[in-house]
């Protein structure tokens, strides 16, 4: 009985060994993101067991992506008891380091916040910041999620120049980057800028116009508003990116010197029109002078629109137009 029971024993478990599921098989990752400054084969190959925790390779920078080819990636696994590993049909592996970016508008903010209603300056979105230095992105580890700190700020309230200095709390990258920022800081207000450049007595249209935030400096107390300009002329030429003036802009001349004009004289139940020659260019309201082709005199005439202009009361205008209509009067009869 013992025997028989033994050998029913190993059966069972003869049996149960030979049903239980397979080893999974190594299979490589497409993509691959790693958090540190090495990559382990358990980054890149799935199901590697033991061998997960093995660096082989460097990772790329901080924020950076980079390839490496399924040949190396098996060459550096075979020492390491993985002979089997399931390649996907890939031919390279993407690999991309995690990091957390810091933009230049973040360290912009920072000081804006810093400096708002200290050294002089007023709210932080009337304030303008400007680096001395160009900055790109910078990337430091995905593990710091701390705030950048201020450890050293210094403002010179007359002129606005600023040397500031951060650090980012439990970042080993950011204790190696250039942390020390100087620059200016300035009041800033909208102002009606330029899209594009336009020669003098162009109209301004809709599309020319953005509202931007420059310098109180630069626009002084003429920085005008978007309704502001749209529709008038320019006094001289004025080239893309600048902010308008009220000096920089006029009424649209709608007539022009030398042009032929109609000439009108309007009292209650007289209406009086001859043709004249302007002899000076003007916008609507401005009062030029105008030759009266039909008196030949020269005479002050207010610009009403594109070629008319209006006239007060004179006793040579009126005796003309009046002679000049009797006498057409005559020969009618």
């Amino acid at each position: 009985m013992i025997r028989i029971a033994v050998t029913a024993a190993l059966l069972i478990a003869t049996l149960g060994h030979a049903r239980s599921e397979p080893a999974p098989v190594p299979k490589l990752k497409e993509l691959v993101a790693v958090t540190g400054d090495l990559v382990r084969i358990g980054d890149m190959i799935d199901n590697a067991g033991a061998a997960a925790n093995i660096a082989v390779f460097r990772a790329p920078d901080l924020g950076q992506t980079g390839t490496v080819q399924v040949s190396r990636v098996l060459e550096a696994v075979r020492a390491h008891d993985m002979a089997m590993v399931d390649t996907a049909g890939l031919s390279e592996l993407i690999v991309t380091r995690l990091s957390r970016a810091i933009s230049p508008k973040q360290i912009q903010d920072q000081i804006t916040q810093a400096v708002a209603g200290k050294h002089g300056f007023g709210d932080a979105r009337n304030l303008l910041v400007t680096l001395d230095r160009d900055l790109r992105t910078m990337h430091v580890e995905a593990s710091a999620a701390g705030d950048l700190a201020i450890t050293r700020l210094h403002v010179d309230a007359r002129t606005g120049r600023f040397d500031v200095a951060f650090e980012l709390p439990g970042s080993a990258a950011a204790r190696r980057m250039p942390l020390r920022f100087t620059g200016t800081v300035t009041e800033a207000v909208e102002a009606a800028t330029l899209t594009r450049s336009l020669a003098r007595g162009e109209i301004v249209r809709s599309a020319d116009v953005v509202i931007d935030r420059r310098p109180k400096s630069e626009v002084g107390a003429e920085a005008l508003s978007f309704d502001q300009v749209v529709g008038l002329a320019t006094k001289r030429s004025l080239r893309a990116g600048q902010p308008l003036r009220s000096s920089d802009l006029m009424k649209p001349e709608v007539v022009q010197r030398n042009e032929a004009v109609t000439i009108v004289y309007e009292v209650p139940g007289i209406l009086l029109t001859v043709r004249g020659k302007a002899l000076e260019t003007g916008a609507v309201g401005d009062l030029i002078g105008v030759h009266n082709i039909q008196t030949n005199r020269t005479v002050q005439a207010t610009v009403a629109g594109p070629g008319r202009v209006t006239i007060a009361a004179t006793r040579p205008l009126v005796a003309a137009a009046v002679a000049s209509r009797n006498t057409a009067q005559a020969r009618a009869e």
